[in-house]
């Protein structure tokens, strides 16, 4: 039970940490909200918790290729915040990002990448 409560309190260290950085600057924050910390945490869990080779290999080659249908969202998000407001935004970044994703995984199917 102690290993999964540091991890919770790492993990939400980072979420933290990136947003405090980000109210100090814009820049920053984006730039370290980009890394894939958050990934090599993931990976480095799985790891450390024995997980085979092949389990870590995979969710590396399937975060890249789930990480591709997203990026529209970033720049959806601050072109709709001033129109329609915080909450409608979030809800509209959602339903793009979850199209953009069916019809990401469409494609890649025809090329031999399976997503869903």
């Amino acid at each position: 039970m102690a290993w999964i409560i540091t991890k919770y309190l790492l993990t939400a260290a980072m979420v933290v940490f990136i947003s405090e950085v980000a109210k100090r600057s814009d820049r920053l924050g984006g730039f370290i909200a980009a890394l894939p910390l958050m990934t090599l945490l993931t990976l480095i869990w799985l790891y450390v918790e024995n997980q085979p080779e092949e389990k870590i290999a995979n969710h590396a080659y399937y975060t890249f290729w789930y990480v591709i249908p997203t990026l529209p969202m970033f720049l959806l998000f601050p072109y709709l915040l001033p129109r329609i407001g915080f909450w409608l935004t979030v809800g509209a970044s959602i339903v793009v990002t979850i199209a953009c994703f069916g019809l990401f995984a469409l494609l890649m199917k025809h090329f031999g990448v399976e997503l869903l």
